[in-house]
């Protein structure tokens, strides 16, 4: 997963509400109204927000009789997670490779500062 695949579930978990949803969904899976109750939005919100969880891939709804249940996608999510964990180390990684760059080695054509 590079950033942007990370972009949209970000997004998606960046607004209150959908991380609440997240939460919820992940002790329990839950139709719209049921979900909509528990937040105190309309079926209308829930359903918007639930919308945008599902195009960043982090929840999927399942038909069972006249109602959609959703669920959190976990192992979506995992993978959000691990990457968000993996950031301090990549950063490690680039500071270092900025270091070498500009260290002022004679291999190096961009030496002085340029």
């Amino acid at each position: 997963m590079h950033s942007g695949d990370l972009l949209p579930a970000l997004k998606a978990l960046a607004h209150e509400t959908r991380l609440r949803m997240v939460e919820q969904l992940l002790a329990h899976n839950l139709c719209v109204g049921a979900l909509a109750w528990r937040l105190g939005i309309s079926e209308a919100a829930a359903s918007q927000h639930l919308q945008i969880l599902r195009k960043a891939g982090l929840v999927k709804g399942e038909k069972q009789g006249y109602w959609t249940h959703y669920a959190v996608q976990s192992e979506e999510l995992r993978r959000v997670a691990d990457r968000l964990g993996s950031l301090p180390d990549q950063a490690g990684r680039l500071r270092d490779l900025n270091l070498e760059l500009c260290s002022g080695d004679s291999a190096n054509p961009r030496k002085g500062g340029e």
